[in-house]
């Protein structure tokens, strides 16, 4: 029970502080998103690195090397995330945080058409029904915004493939962004040397405290990186499952009651039948889940009665 309420612990703390982000990009104006994207991947590594460092962990390398088609796999996982982190972080400076929790609102249900187009995984009819009330949603709110909620689809497509990019590698969450980050450094460095020659960097040139804003942004990447490694390990994935709306909440509050964005009736319309859909998700993944484990214990009992009678 301790290493299960520390894994929720640590699973609390990573989506609390995903959830928070909307809060720390602002700070970092006048730069631009591009700029702080590849100030992110840069001072990622750098951060990376020093946990591992201080765990003296390297033996991964060898074996992560000797697999090229790890490789190839962790280098298109680096292409996605600089896709989702790039689109959020302008979505959030330029006043689009409410769109952005839509966007991990709707994550999980892509995650399931996932599962259906590429895995070909069968749904269970209550998942249909949440899969139907999530495209319905996304209708109303294209009718609201008067186009496609791009930015919440671009988040929710990318992380759902980084998801399952990561799945198929499985290589621990430190040492799959310690890849991720080292394939992105050359292009953030170069990024960084082109706005620098064109005396378009910010860097330095704000103040001290900008400066530290943004090398925080490798901190509060893989901090909370490092966080949800810990608790994937510790905690059912039932659990993870329900700890991930913790995000997209704090994300929709940041946006509505602190950046004040605009919520229509339409919106709130839109919104409700995303809640509807995912309470009809949860509601079905923790049943199959408890019929799961009901399941397999019956089969250790049964198991077991063989046993004693052999």
């Amino acid at each position: 029970m301790p290493d299960l309420r520390r894994g929720v612990f640590y699973g609390i703390a990573a989506y609390t502080m995903w959830g928070l982000f909307p809060l720390y990009w602002p700070l970092l104006k006048p730069s631009g998103a591009i700029e702080i994207l590849a100030h992110r991947m840069v001072w990622s590594l750098v951060m990376v690195l020093a946990v591992l460092a201080v765990r003296k962990h390297w033996s991964w390398i060898k074996q992560i090397v000797r697999q090229p088609a790890k490789v190839a796999l962790l280098a298109l996982a680096a292409v996605v995330v600089t896709v989702n982190w790039g689109t959020y972080i302008y979505a959030v400076n330029a006043g689009h945080v409410v769109e952005t929790a839509l966007g991990y609102f709707i994550n999980p249900l892509v995650n399931v058409l996932f599962g259906v187009v590429l895995l070909r995984e069968k749904l269970r009819p209550l998942q249909w029904a949440a899969v139907g009330f999530g495209a319905l949603a996304v209708l109303v709110l294209t009718l609201d915004y008067g186009r496609l909620p791009w930015v919440a689809l671009v988040l929710a497509v990318s992380f759902g493939v980084y998801g399952l990019i990561k799945k198929q590698v499985n290589v621990a969450a430190t040492d799959s962004l310690a890849v991720e980050t080292l394939v992105l450094l050359i292009p953030a460095l170069g990024y960084l040397a082109f706005l620098q020659s064109t005396g378009d960097a910010t860097f330095g040139q704000v103040s001290v405290a900008h400066a530290a804003l943004l090398v925080g942004a490798g901190l509060i990447t893989a901090v909370p990186l490092i966080c949800f490694g810990a608790a994937a390990i510790r905690v059912p994935l039932s659990t993870i499952g329900l700890l991930q709306y913790i995000a997209p909440i704090l994300q929709f509050a940041c946006g509505v009651l602190i950046a004040k964005e605009v919520m229509p009736s339409s919106r709130w319309i839109g919104f409700s039948i995303v809640w509807l859909a995912l309470a009809i998700f949860t509601y079905d993944s923790l049943r199959a889940a408890r019929a799961a484990r009901s399941r397999r214990r019956r089969e250790a009992s049964a198991g077991a009665l063989d046993h004693v009678v052999t």
